[in-house]
């Protein structure tokens, strides 16, 4: 398993290797962009002295043209129409315009155009201006607004040219007036653009830089770079369109494929624009050394990287292979197998660690736990009595028990009742064990022993540095009230505790308990949430024979209310026999016989029915719990709820089986023996019950009396019998026996509203119809 020796090597190269790289790509494009912005910014530079130059070239030819078209000369010469005999004075002219050449540039024509006397004088002749081939040329320049105009294109032949050149020409109006469309002549000097562009001294990449006019068109360029760079120049018009675009600038685009940087720089002079086109790739070729160098750095120090990382990772995984070995030596194949395949050398020792510390804390509490049973068993075995003193002075020391003390106490805390509070039955146990927490909390570990659970009370021995009995009594009465608060402020629960007598001798513990259990049986007489002593309880008046004659009266009303499925009249009895058993200056123990004689009781009577007791108390625990109550409230709660209850949910069930079966038999009585002599008295004898009982219970069940029902049966079946026989109203009235016919003729009256022998006789009407 060598994971994390390779993920430091890992990060060892990427922490050499990246650096490296992104310097090494950092510096290469800080270089190769350093490089393009400077040949751009040569080019921007070249443009604008190209652009300075020839503007001045320009400018220097538009002043000459001015000075001559404002000379003398030049304005006499408008008024004068020259003919051949003028030839002195056209001397005089062609001189002066010979004058307008210049060392920069060579101008190739010149014409003075008399527009109103109809002439024109160029640098070779002196011409009639209707006989002369520009003379459109002229006249559409005339009408221009301005007073001075330039342009550019194809100069037509007209005998200065052998062919149309690419030429750019200054036109001059006289004279010069502002915005005049009717000027007596013009000035027209006209250059060819090689001569312009012979001028000029294009020292960057001259196939790559042109000047372009107002049209878009290349003015110095050949017809090969026109077509080349058309898409160029449609660009570049583009942005000058855009009146918020600045009159200069740069932008990549790609001209016949290759990518290409286009620089231009507009004039306000001539409307002219000055573009140079520069080829990335041959920007890039310039880049091509310094990439190289790169390369071979970064390959220099990622071979260094590379070395150290190695020697570094090896040195610096020496000590964590020396802990993996110790780890593995540790946990063992097997524990090396529970380690995933994908995990390093560090996860292996971290769960061994991990495996060690938990191992040692589980010994710990297995060890703290122990010990908490240990002093919980020595505990138990106190209070059993089979602890000595030698005994406790040989643990003490062990389990670090009080000592120092002059005078012990028990104190025994009893769950007054359940009944009212959230929880059930089921959690006493529990809730015993949580007031031994509170206990532990509240009483400091040097004033007690382990608190304890037993006989269905937390039991908790105390001991003081007093003597004085009064002063011990009031500290166990505090600890008590501490407890006892405690409790119900966490748990809600009502408790009582009880405290025993003060003793000296640790083996006189089991009396000190039974002392405290006595203590808290004073609850069935003083009531719940109490703090009794056994002192208080042991030095009452002896008890004198308690008289049995009236809780026997009211045992037998217990039973009657009982029989008569009345639960509340029981309970009300049973309060009453409550206070006449449990306030009488007797026995503690006595209440507990009267009890069970009187659940025997009331269990005799559910027997007597012939129901099986366990019945009724289906809990197996019923009557151990019984045997366990302490308070009058729990008393009554379980006579109630645990006995009441049931018998009386038993027997009306019983009673409700039984009465639907006697109705049942009566009412088949009265059917099978209507024609003879019954009645309830005979009936009772048939079914061996009581008339009254009879005679309740039809009620109850049909919902008529008995005699009244078995006269209604009795006038259904004389109706039957009138319809049915020939039998006269006194045979029917015997046959049902009646006394005399009168009574049963009122009888049937009564019911129907007519007479028997008034109902024959419209039955006889009705068959014969």
């Amino acid at each position: 398993m060598r994971n994390y020796l390779l993920r430091l090597l890992s990060y060892s190269l990427i922490l050499g290797i990246l650096p490296s790289v992104l310097i090494g790509i950092l510096s290469y494009s800080i270089a190769s962009g350093d490089i393009e912005k400077k040949v751009k910014d040569v080019n921007m530079q070249w443009l604008a002295q190209t652009q300075l130059r020839v503007e001045q070239m320009l400018k220097s030819i538009e002043k000459s043209a001015t000075q001559l078209a404002n000379s003398s000369l030049v304005k006499a010469s408008m008024n004068i129409n020259y003919g051949s005999e003028d030839f002195e004075s056209v001397r005089e002219l062609s001189k002066e315009m010979y004058n307008l050449q210049s060392s920069d540039v060579v101008i190739t024509q010149a014409y003075l155009v008399n527009l109103n006397k109809n002439w024109v004088l160029n640098l070779n002749a002196l011409k009639p201006l209707s006989q002369f081939e520009n003379q459109e040329e002229f006249r559409r320049y005339a009408k221009e607004p301005k007073s001075i105009l330039w342009y550019t294109g194809l100069a037509s032949s007209n005998g200065d040219f052998a062919e149309p050149v690419q030429s750019v020409t200054m036109v001059h109006k006289i004279p010069i007036l502002p915005q005049t469309n009717q000027p007596q002549g013009l000035l027209v000097i006209r250059i060819v653009s090689s001569e312009i562009k012979n001028a000029l001294t294009f020292t960057n990449a001259q196939n790559s830089s042109y000047v372009m006019d107002r049209s878009g068109a290349d003015i110095l360029g050949t017809e090969t770079n026109r077509d080349s760079y058309r898409e160029v120049n449609r660009a570049v018009a583009e942005r000058l369109a855009d009146r918020s675009a600045q009159p200069s600038g740069l932008f990549n685009m790609k001209v016949d494929g290759e990518e290409v940087a286009v620089l231009y720089r507009a004039s306000a002079f001539n409307r002219w624009t000055y573009v140079s086109v520069v080829s990335i790739g041959e920007l890039k070729k310039e880049t091509q050394k310094i990439a190289e160098l790169t390369v071979m750095v970064c390959a220099v120090i990622l071979l260094v990287v590379l070395l150290a990382a190695l020697y570094g990772s090896r040195r610096m995984y020496r000590p964590i292979g020396h802990l993996f070995e110790v780890a593995r030596g540790l946990g063992g194949h097997g524990h090396e197998q529970s380690i995933p395949s994908k995990r390093d050398e560090l996860a292996f020792i971290k769960h061994s660690m991990e495996s060690l510390a938990v191992s040692r804390e589980r010994v710990e509490q297995q060890l703290l736990g122990q010990a908490s049973h240990l002093k919980d068993f020595f505990v138990f075995k106190l209070f059993a009595g089979q602890i000595t003193e030698n005994d406790y002075m040989y643990r003490s020391a062990m389990h670090d028990f009080p000592a120092g003390w002059k005078r012990l106490g028990v104190l025994a805390l009893q769950i007054d009742n359940l009944q009212a509070t959230r929880y059930e039955e089921e959690d006493r146990e529990l809730l015993l064990y949580a007031v031994g927490n509170i206990v532990q909390e509240v009483i400091p570990a040097s004033v007690r022993f382990a608190p304890i659970t037993l006989n269905q009370s937390q039991v908790t021995l105390v001991v003081t540095d007093l003597e004085e009995p009064e002063a011990v009594q009031r500290r166990f009465y505090e600890l008590a009230e501490a407890i006892k608060r405690n409790a119900e402020q966490v748990l809600q629960l009502n408790v009582s505790v009880g405290i025993s007598n003060p003793f000296l001798h640790l083996t006189d513990t089991v009396q000190a308990f039974g002392e405290c259990l006595t203590a808290l049986q004073a609850r069935i007489k003083l009531g719940p949430e109490i703090i009794v002593h056994y002192g208080d309880v042991a030095n009452s008046p002896g008890a004198e024979h308690v008289e049995y004659s009236h809780l026997k009266v009211l045992e037998e009303r217990l039973v009657y209310a009982i029989r008569e499925l009345q639960p509340e009249q029981a309970a009300d009895v049973f309060g009453q026999y409550l206070n006449a058993l449990l306030y009488k200056d007797g026995c503690l123990q006595e209440h507990q016989m009267l009890l069970l004689q009187l659940v025997s009781r009331l269990l005799q009577l559910v027997q007597e029915q012939g129901i099986r007791v366990n019945s009724v108390l289906a809990d197996a625990g019923a009557m151990k719990r019984l045997l366990q109550l302490q308070t009058r409230e729990e008393i009554m709660h379980w006579f109630t709820c645990k006995l009441f209850k049931p018998m009386i949910r038993i027997l009306s069930e019983k009673a409700d089986s039984q009465f639907v079966k006697i109705a049942d038999r009566l009412v088949k009585l009265i059917q099978e023996q209507y024609d003879r002599e019954i009645t309830l008295e005979s009936c009772s004898q048939l079914l061996n019950y009581h008339p009254v009982y009879l005679s309740r219970i039809f009620k109850r069940e049909i919902g008529v009396p008995f005699s009244e029902y078995l006269m209604d049966y009795r006038m259904k079946m004389a109706k039957v019998m009138l319809e049915t026989t020939e039998l006269k109203v006194s045979e029917i009235s015997e046959k049902l026996h009646y006394n005399n016919v009168s009574s049963f003729i009122r009888g049937y009256k009564k019911i129907y509203n007519i007479t028997p022998g008034q109902y024959r006789e419209s039955m006889s009407k009705e068959s014969t119809v």
